[in-house]
């Protein structure tokens, strides 16, 4: 497959990219700010900038490429899983300008693609390789055999990880995404200064929810002794709370490792981007003489250029959609 645009659309990130083979040529991330004021993603907000924003996304990227719409060889999108209104934009704007280019059509699943970003770097992992994958909806533990089959091995029972620090973020008036600031404030804290419970779930399960309300019940017993209690102690609390979610995802995933004795490991997904996260993962990996391997800043949050890559191995394999395809809301594979 030669020149490929991809698009991404399944929450609250409008974004478009040009694939030359699996090279990206350009691309381009328009978040939706305005979800701040709310504190969370307004599904039906999130429709409507999606609306505003695609054709001028793509329009950039393809300038920015240097090439017009009759260039292009095949259309990625997202059909899912994500919201189904965002979800319905970029569906129905990949096969309409499928439609009337006359070429291929190629449906990808958002979280395959966030596991095949790992593929858009110089070093990509060697197959079989697990992957920890963490976002604001998802986490979860995959066993990638090849570039198609991936086996869902474990995942959140409850909250995801990503979901987990913004309702933290939400409990301690930290603006919206929540993640990112208790990213910003752990860096000065001390993580030994509050204790957190471990969930014990199944072996390759996770739950964060047990552990939001942990934080909940200790902001509430201090705020009785102060009313200034999180103000005064608020880096010790994020890393604290961090350094928790942080020792949770790295004993589950090293666990993993050790079960299915694979030396590659990789990590992707929003969450990935977590300072924490990407330094004791490397370290762990060190320690245990396993390859680690983690997605370029830009690649571990919604992006197009991971719908890109997805979509471009899978063209090499014959695999494509046709106009019936409609987007879904759940799912890990391909409906």
């Amino acid at each position: 497959m030669g020149i490929l645009l991809a698009i991404e659309s399944s929450c609250d990130e409008t974004s478009a990219a040009i694939m030359n083979g699996r090279q990206v040529q350009s691309h381009l991330i328009s978040s939706q700010l305005e979800h701040r004021e709310y504190g969370g993603v307004i599904p039906e907000l999130a429709s409507r900038l999606h609306q505003q924003q695609i054709v001028r996304v793509v329009s950039s990227v393809l300038e920015d490429a240097g090439i017009t719409a009759e260039d292009l060889n095949a259309i990625a999108f997202t059909s899912g899983p994500g919201l189904l209104g965002a979800l319905l934009v970029g569906t129905s704007f990949a096969k309409g300008m499928a439609l009337a280019l006359d070429i291929p059509l190629i449906e990808v699943n958002h979280m395959q693609a966030h596991v095949l970003a790992n593929f858009l770097s110089d070093r990509p992992p060697e197959f079989p390789f697990l992957c920890l994958t963490v976002s604001g909806g998802h986490t979860q533990i995959v066993l990638v055999h090849s570039f198609l089959e991936m086996e869902l091995i474990g995942e959140t029972i409850d909250d995801a990880a990503g979901e987990a620090f913004d309702k933290a973020a939400k409990l301690m008036g930290l603006p919206y995404p929540g993640g990112p600031e208790i990213d910003r404030l752990a860096q000065t804290g001390n993580a030994d200064a509050f204790q957190f419970p471990t969930p014990k779930v199944g072996r390759f399960s996770f739950s964060f929810s047990g552990l939001k309300t942990a934080l909940l019940y200790q902001l509430q017993a201090g705020m009785k002794e102060d009313d200034q209690f999180i103000s005064r102690h608020l880096s010790d609390i994020c890393a604290s709370y961090q350094s928790k979610i942080v020792s949770v995802l790295l004993a589950k995933i090293q666990d993993a490792a050790e079960a299915y004795q694979v030396r590659h490991v990789a990590l992707a997904g929003g969450v990935s981007a977590n300072s924490e996260l990407r330094r004791r993962f490397q370290e762990m990996a060190d320690g245990a003489g396993m390859i680690s391997h983690i997605p370029r800043f830009e690649y571990c949050t919604d992006n197009a250029a991971m719908i890109g890559i997805a979509g471009q191995l899978r063209a090499e394999a014959g695999v494509y959609s046709d106009l019936k395809v409609a987007p879904f809301t759940r799912g890990f594979d391909l409906h």
